[in-house]
């Protein structure tokens, strides 16, 4: 209790929006999301066609796709924890800037480049400012919210990444099989980032507070110690959720039937995580967040089991609407336990944390994915994903939320 004590004195709210607002749908709340979307847009309409592109134009092996993929989340996450300290320590929406700028450079490169050794080294760049753009930007959100209407706001967040998500694959796969130069296909992405970076720039932020910090230099500057369980646990759910996102196309036409397309299930796995964070927003405002979280994990859980034990275009549909279901009303509220652990001073340390630990999830199931089905089959990756699901599931409820409601400051 004393650790808990210390920390709610540091937690004095520097960036609170000024002057008792507390419209949720302000100017600058839309512009960020509006950035996000493209941002995360920009991701998944490369998500599910470069794996299909490296196999068929350029003849990779799976496990050099996976490197390949896995590249980008590696280098995502050993950024994390450092954006943190910078958004932390900096003006943020320079750091956004600047980030932002680097991420819709890169992206030029997938226009031009035509070798998987030289796609592999702008892929795995691109992870560097891809991971300090979507901490940024995120940051960025929570600022210009109303504090108390910052849980609520955050998920309607994650809503501009869910649509990005439905939109973005279905878009890419369509242009993959019905444009006639891949030149076209990799255009997209670009032009994306370089809208996103036009709305990111037109934010405006207000004065704030220098925080003077005369903590030593420690881990947690980095990484929000406190929130180590949390992010042990998130770890399953995020191995589970990029693998199925990343390699569902390329299941879908080498190891299923002819009922499994994989554009409508993004489609599908979309239109659930949106539903979810219309039907748990009123939780997420009476503060169940931990509730949420339980709810999410169950959902997500048996998505997997109906995807990888039934074949079958129903179970193949209904596995993309629970999961999405479930990663919605999970994701949000996990966010908010990595807030609520940490003082407001450390707002964008707590952020980072919970994104790292989601990319130490997402980059050892990338780079497992490919090796393991090179010796066996997608199919039993997927059925891996359903086992740390349940793994994650009994953890959290034995020992993760317990913590949680034990060193919780908000």
């Amino acid at each position: 209790m004393a650790e808990n004590d210390e920390r709610r004195m540091d937690d004095v709210d520097p960036y609170a929006v000024s002057g008792g607002d507390t419209r949720l749908w302000n100017r600058n709340y839309v512009l960020v999301m509006i950035a996000n979307f493209l941002l995360f847009f920009s991701l998944h309409s490369l998500m599910p066609v470069l794996p299909i592109y490296l196999s068929e134009q350029l003849h990779a092996g799976r496990d050099v796709i996976g490197e390949v993929m896995g590249g980008f989340v590696v280098t995502t996450l050993l950024i994390r924890p450092f954006s943190g300290y910078l958004v932390d320590s900096f003006p943020r929406k320079k750091v956004l800037i600047v980030c932002y700028a680097t991420f819709a450079a890169l992206n030029f490169g997938y226009i031009v480049l035509t070798s998987v050794m030289a796609i592999a080294v702008l892929r795995t760049l691109q992870g560097f400012s891809f991971g300090s753009t979507s901490v940024s930007n995120s940051t960025v959100a929570i600022d210009v919210l109303p504090s108390v209407r910052r849980s609520e706001g955050i998920g309607y967040y994650g809503i501009s990444n869910n649509l990005a998500m439905a939109v973005g694959p279905s878009v890419a796969l369509a242009l993959y099989y019905g444009a006639p130069d891949i030149h076209f296909v990799f255009a997209v992405p670009f032009v994306s980032s370089a809208l996103g970076l036009l709305c990111a720039s037109m934010v405006r932020m207000q004065p704030r507070a220098t925080v003077r910090d005369k903590a030593p230099m420690s881990l947690d500057r980095f990484f929000l110690t406190a929130s180590v369980p949390e992010g042990i646990t998130l770890i399953a759910f995020s191995f589970a959720s990029t693998v199925l996102t990343t390699y569902v196309a390329i299941y879908s036409r080498q190891e299923l039937g002819s009922y499994a397309e994989p554009g409508m299930f993004f489609l599908v796995l979309s239109a659930g995580l949106i539903a979810s964070r219309l039907l748990t927003n009123k939780r997420v405002r009476d503060g169940k967040i931990v509730e949420n979280v339980k709810l999410g994990m169950i959902l997500v859980t048996t998505g997997f089991l109906l995807f990888v034990a039934f074949d079958s275009a129903p179970a193949y549909f209904l596995a993309a609407a629970v999961a999405g279901l479930g990663y919605g009303t999970m994701c949000p509220s996990y966010q908010s336990m990595f807030i609520n652990l940490a003082p407001n001073s450390r707002r964008g340390t707590a952020n980072s944390s919970y994104l790292t630990s989601w990319d130490v999830g997402a980059g050892i199931g990338i780079l497992s994915a490919g090796y393991i089905a090179e010796v066996s089959s997608y199919r039993t990756v997927y059925w891996l994903c359903f086992a740390l699901c349940v793994a994650g599931l009994a953890a959290y409820y034995l020992f993760t939320s317990k913590h949680f409601l034990r060193l919780r400051l908000r």
